[in-house]
């Protein structure tokens, strides 16, 4: 039965997908993995993002959706961002290294994902990470929604808390700043009774890598990338969810994305509403998007830079292009990640950044670049200041000498240790508050002399 109703897809289907599978000796579907060549189309374009959902049957089968995440993917349709369908034969360390490694055969462009988003129940993390060795794995946004959402139900809360608390998320979910993360997890702390609030895991709104990865939305994309997944979520729970025959499921859920094929033509495989500045023509059949923009970058910086200072941004880029991660922007404002501390950019020329390199230099430094390749922008001359233009330098020396100093040294040192200190003095409580800040001031003492006011 199972053979023969994937078989009369499998004809139906005129695109050709990739489609394995296991039968048990029962004739019973075991393992399930399938990607149609858009689907394949789509992650080799967006692999940088992967976002994880699990939908499980009424006899405990689950099925797992690939789907793709972050600021360049602009697909609209219930199941449009989703790259890959699997059903493992057990949800254990064997089964899930088997489905993993079968997606990654299939898509080469798994080496260039940078972060997974999983929900909070995801064990299965060793099996992940050895799997995906260079991507970081998070909790979502949308999971830990979620999850808020079914605690504040099962805690029979009364009717007026619980509606202040479901408004109050789906605000701070819309707009997830940390000061606003912050309000709700004092929020959950005054309405929660003391021995129910571990059940919350109210900490995970403090933890700043997680909403960093969410962030760069505003409050409308955020509005209709929630709803987008409500609906993508409840659609896999129909069509899959709610029959304990696996092949059913299977089936409906494949017919109904054969049905939804035509949609495919109205999906945008490029740019993002961002992109203002000398954009790049993307279509489906220019797999090497990261390339071209990166050659273009390239092209600008030898054409507007000196040779010295071409050649330190070059050095930027080469980090750019191992280890990019776009992690939050603004109309102003853009938040930059590689594999590092994070910085801030502001696009609008002058062009700056709070890193090092740029404060020393006033070039473009490799969270500038990242920028420009996120959005397939490239150099404009200005970006950086004029004493850097072509013909204006003579070597590297001169631009080395020019504005590093030992008292900018210095000044740029205690600036980034002193921002450091402040994050860490704000996500703490109020007893460890005191205790660091007692310390600093005996040390400021130690240096200065009690007699003279310390401004901390």
């Amino acid at each position: 039965m199972a053979l023969t109703m994937l078989n009369e897809l499998l004809i139906e289907d005129p695109n050709a997908p990739m489609l394995l599978y296991q039968v048990s000796k029962t004739a019973q579907l075991d393992t399930v993995n399938y990607q149609s060549c858009f689907m394949q189309g789509v992650f080799a374009h967006f692999p940088e993002i992967l976002f994880i959902h699990r939908t499980y049957n009424p006899v405990g089968k689950v099925l797992y959706t690939f789907l793709v995440d972050g600021p360049r993917v602009q697909l609209e349709g219930h199941l449009a961002r989703a790259v890959y369908f699997a059903i493992p034969a057990k949800e254990d360390a064997e089964g899930l290294a088997q489905m993993f490694q079968v997606f990654k055969k299939f898509n080469p462009a798994w080496e260039r994902v940078c972060t997974i988003l999983v929900d909070p129940h995801f064990l299965p993390l060793p099996t992940l990470a050895m799997e995906f060795p260079a991507a970081e794995v998070l909790l979502s946004a949308f999971h830990i929604c979620k999850f808020l959402q079914g605690k504040f139900y099962q805690l029979s809360l009364e009717q007026p808390v619980e509606r202040v608390l479901l408004t109050s998320l789906q605000s701070t979910m819309c707009s997830a700043t940390a000061g606003n993360l912050r309000k709700l997890y004092t929020l959950l702390s005054s309405c929660i009774p003391p021995t129910q609030l571990p059940e919350l895991h109210s900490h995970w709104l403090l933890n700043d890598r997680i909403w960093l990865a969410h962030r760069w939305r505003s409050r409308a994309e955020s509005s209709r990338y929630f709803q987008g997944l409500e609906v993508t979520t409840r659609v896999l729970s129909q069509l899959f969810g709610t029959t304990p025959c696996v092949e059913q499921g299977m089936a409906s859920l494949l017919r109904y994305m054969q049905q939804n094929a035509g949609d495919e033509a109205s999906f945008s495989l490029g740019l993002s509403p961002q992109n203002s500045r000398a954009p790049l023509d993307v279509s489906p059949e220019s797999p090497k998007v990261e390339q071209l923009v990166e050659a273009r970058i390239q092209r600008s910086l030898n054409a507007i830079c000196t040779g010295p200072a071409a050649q330190l941004c070059l050095g930027e880029l080469a980090v750019v292009q191992k280890s990019v991660h776009l992690i939050g922007s603004g109309s102003e404002k853009v938040n930059i990640q590689i594999l590092e501390d994070t910085h801030r950019v502001q696009p609008q020329p002058p062009t700056s950044c709070s890193c090092y390199f740029h404060q020393a230099f006033r070039l473009p430094c490799r969270h500038v670049l990242a920028m420009l390749s996120a959005r397939h922008q490239v150099l404009q001359p200005d970006m950086l200041p004029a004493r850097w233009t072509a013909g204006c330098a003579a070597g590297l020396d001169n631009i080395l000498g020019s504005k590093w100093s030992e008292t900018l040294d210095k000044h740029l040192a205690v600036a980034l240790l002193t921002e450091e200190v402040g994050q860490l003095l704000q996500h703490c409580s109020q007893e460890e508050f005191e205790r660091r800040y007692n310390t600093l001031r005996e040390l400021a003492d130690s240096w200065i002399g009690p007699y003279e006011q310390v401004q901390l």
